[in-house]
């Protein structure tokens, strides 16, 4: 069976009678091809059949069209929220994406970083592991001049100047902190993943601001570091256990382990937030739909993905050198059920 004779520039332009070049021109929607001819193109390239060859295109303009991304897990509400942003703008500006998870390995994300070096991305967005230290496996991107964007997990280095896209997660960890201590909560748990990372750490430094803030003394005791996922209620319960003095509050640096420990806590016979307030962070679906539902900072997911996507393209279509910024998006304290001692100030959650 004979194979069908692939559609050229050539073929089209024969059919509308003008120059290849012009063919060509228009189907990039060049500037000076007006917009009338511009579509007559388009059209006749589709009703012909026409497929463009981006891939000889890129190549001539030593560009591959694709950026990079590596993230912590795809498995994350929050993660996934990212990602969507990400992939809106990537599209709306003719960019493919790939996309792959470090575990939360350090050595997977060397390997990750390694394949999109060798797959010729034109720029990287990545969210670091919790235990990355250095950047070393980063310096060949920046030796060939290929953009990083970091957002969420970021990481200051020696020597290694990129752009990021982050919130100010001390602020938010006071914020979470400050309001179950104006609900008459005296001893506050934070229940935190790995501080080695720059959002825990941040958000228990914001914890230990606002303790200090109401003359609250700190103890040791109640800051628990664990693996935040949905085991975590049970660890954080037998902790508890462990207390001689247990706490009123607990704040939890992610609403998957909050929601964890609300469940617990409920099987366990204590009312939340009677005998326990609980405040969460991300704002995720399911800190809507339990019972009671959860105070909750709002991380705007969608937005960071954006952002951190709109920074990189923006690198990429500009010829002059582009300033290095940290861009700092705007967190919200939703106040629910789950944190409200105090009833008179209950107030219509903003979201």
């Amino acid at each position: 069976m004979a194979s069908r004779k692939e559609v050229t520039i050539y073929d089209i332009a024969k059919v509308l009678n003008i120059s290849a070049s012009t063919v060509s021109r228009g189907l990039s929607n060049h500037p000076a091809i007006r917009k009338d001819t511009i579509r007559r193109i388009k059209d006749m390239a589709l009703s012909m059949g026409y497929q463009q060859n981006t891939f000889a295109s890129n190549l001539r303009k030593n560009r591959s069209n694709t950026i990079g991304v590596i993230l912590p897990r795809l498995d994350s509400s929050f993660q996934s929220s990212v990602v969507s942003g990400i992939e809106k703008k990537a599209n709306q500006s003719g960019f493919n994406l790939i996309i792959s998870q470090s575990r939360e390995s350090v050595e997977k994300e060397i390997a990750n970083i390694a394949t999109m070096y060798s797959s010729r991305v034109d720029g990287l967005l990545i969210s670091l592991t919790c235990d990355t230290c250095k950047l070393d496996h980063l310096d060949k991107f920046l030796k060939k001049g290929i953009p990083v964007v970091f957002f969420d997990r970021v990481k200051e280095y020696p020597g290694f100047h990129c752009s990021k896209v982050v919130i100010d997660n001390e602020k938010a960890g006071y914020d979470a902190t400050n309001h179950l201590i104006e609900q008459g909560c005296e001893r506050i748990m934070y229940v935190s993943d790995n501080l080695l990372s720059n959002v825990y750490s941040d958000r228990h430094q914001g914890y230990i601001n606002a303790l200090k803030h109401h003359k609250i003394q700190h103890d040791p005791e109640l800051t628990f570091v664990n693996k935040l996922d949905e085991e975590s209620g049970a660890r954080t319960f037998s902790r508890l256990l462990q207390l001689k003095n247990r706490p009123d509050g607990i704040f939890a640096a992610n609403d998957v382990s909050a929601v964890a420990m609300i469940y617990q806590f409920k099987q366990a016979g204590l009312s939340v937030p009677d005998d326990i307030a609980v405040v969460g962070f991300n704002n995720i679906h399911i800190s809507r739909v339990i019972e009671p539902s959860l105070t909750t900072i709002h991380y705007p997911g969608v937005e960071m993905g954006e952002v951190a996507a709109s920074t990189l393209i923006e690198m990429l279509n500009n010829d002059e050198p582009v300033i290095i910024k940290t861009v700092v998006l705007e967190h919200k304290l939703i106040v629910r059920k789950s944190s409200l001692k105090n009833k008179q100030i209950l107030r219509a959650p903003s979201d």
